[in-house]
């Protein structure tokens, strides 16, 4: 068991291999991966379930999950189903699931949970991202009583839309880990 740690939540696809998830994991290896079996058609329970293994394989209440796009989602759900201390989510660009434009072949992950989490949470959200709009991450970011970080016009925060190594990123991390380094 790792004594604390941060667990990256990746979405759809698993963030290849320039998303800022992935060159994060290379720059700090010891950084733990959430590992899906379908990363394309997911089950929420699947990807839930998942995502508790990876939390247990941490010291309780040291984790920090790192979570992007459909992750964020997963993160909400698990928090919901095994109600467990951590110290806190990063939630980037989540997707939203309820959206009539969001995948068919994704299941389970609608409705949205929209009660507070009871961790810190910074949901980071843009203004032109074609998977949430601003108005909706700062419903979400008040349900879920997280602080909310629009930094503009960022399209879904992803190497597609020029996020690669996103140290902007990497400070509001440290910050949850209340640590200067990581």
């Amino acid at each position: 068991m790792q004594q604390n740690g941060v667990i990256l939540v990746p979405g759809l696809g698993n963030s290849g291999p320039d998303h800022w998830q992935s060159l994060w994991q290379q720059q700090y290896p010891i950084f733990d991966r959430v590992q899906q079996q379908n990363w394309d058609t997911p089950g929420r329970e699947e990807w839930v379930g998942e995502l508790h293994k990876a939390v247990q394989r941490h010291k309780p209440g040291q984790v920090v999950l790192v979570a992007h796009s459909l992750g964020c989602i997963a993160v909400v759900f698990w928090a919901q189903q095994y109600k467990q201390k951590i110290k806190g989510a990063l939630l980037v660009a989540p997707a939203d699931t309820e959206a009539p434009t969001f995948p068919k072949e994704v299941t389970g992950f609608a409705p949205i949970p929209m009660q507070r989490l009871p961790f810190r949470t910074i949901l980071v959200g843009s203004s032109n991202d074609a998977y949430l709009t601003a108005r909706r991450a700062h419903e979400l970011a008040s349900a879920w009583g997280s602080q909310y970080v629009n930094i503009g016009l960022a399209g879904h925060i992803n190497g597609a839309s020029g996020y690669g190594r996103w140290d902007e990123g990497l400070e509001l991390l440290r910050g949850l880990c209340g640590t200067s380094r990581l």
